[in-house]
């Protein structure tokens, strides 16, 4: 149906979908064998996973961080890498552009092992809030909350807080300005200032 996923009423790795999900044959799931109540993989309704997506949870009994939700009716183009090892939490109406990374885990490098791959992992929970446009070829980093209605702009690497409504870019993305109409509130120009200015021109 011209690329657009199929609506499926399960799929595998996953603990729970919300109504009219849309999952692409060629998602993925990364995740241990275990389920705990309350955690897992969720998405809400109307959620649409696009060709090559990865889910990763890994393992639930190990980890009381592990958890993955999307909300309803957000989607996730092509490509996209979504790490849940450290809890990531997908607002509503969310927009993840192609080939973008959310990681809520990483490696310790200083536990005194020589390989990286022998050392513990950590983590990070990410929140990105509702209404959010990622980019494509954005990364986030673990730890990092990204406000509602922001937008990082593509190939930035988000490294720390973003607030609602900004517009960020760059590595590290930095915000630039506020959505207009939506930015920070200013402070009503004070009517006495311009008098006192028109007095002295006079």
């Amino acid at each position: 149906m011209l690329g657009i996923p199929p609506v499926v009423a399960r799929f595998p790795g996953i603990d729970g979908l919300g109504e009219g999900c849309r999952i692409a044959p060629s998602v993925s799931v990364y995740r241990g064998h275990g389920a705990v109540h309350g955690r897992g993989i969720r998405l809400g309704r109307g959620v649409q996973l696009f060709e090559g997506v990865r889910l990763v949870i890994g393992e639930l009994e190990d980890n009381r961080r592990a958890d993955l939700y999307i909300g309803d009716r957000s989607i996730v183009n092509v490509y996209g890498y979504l790490s849940g090892e450290g809890g990531l939490h997908i607002g509503e109406k969310v927009l993840v552009g192609p080939h973008c990374r959310i990681l809520s885990a990483g490696h310790e490098i200083d536990d005194g092992s020589e390989a990286v791959m022998d050392a513990g992992l950590t983590y990070g929970p990410v929140r990105i809030g509702d209404g959010v446009w990622l980019g494509a070829g954005v990364t986030v980093l673990p730890g990092v909350n990204i406000g509602k209605g922001a937008v990082v702009g593509a190939g930035s690497l988000v490294t720390r807080d973003i607030p609602d409504f900004a517009v960020a870019v760059g590595a590290p993305a930095r915000v630039r300005r506020f959505r207009r109409g939506f930015g920070p509130s200013q402070p009503e120009p004070d009517p006495s200032r311009w008098r006192r200015w028109f007095h002295l021109w006079r």
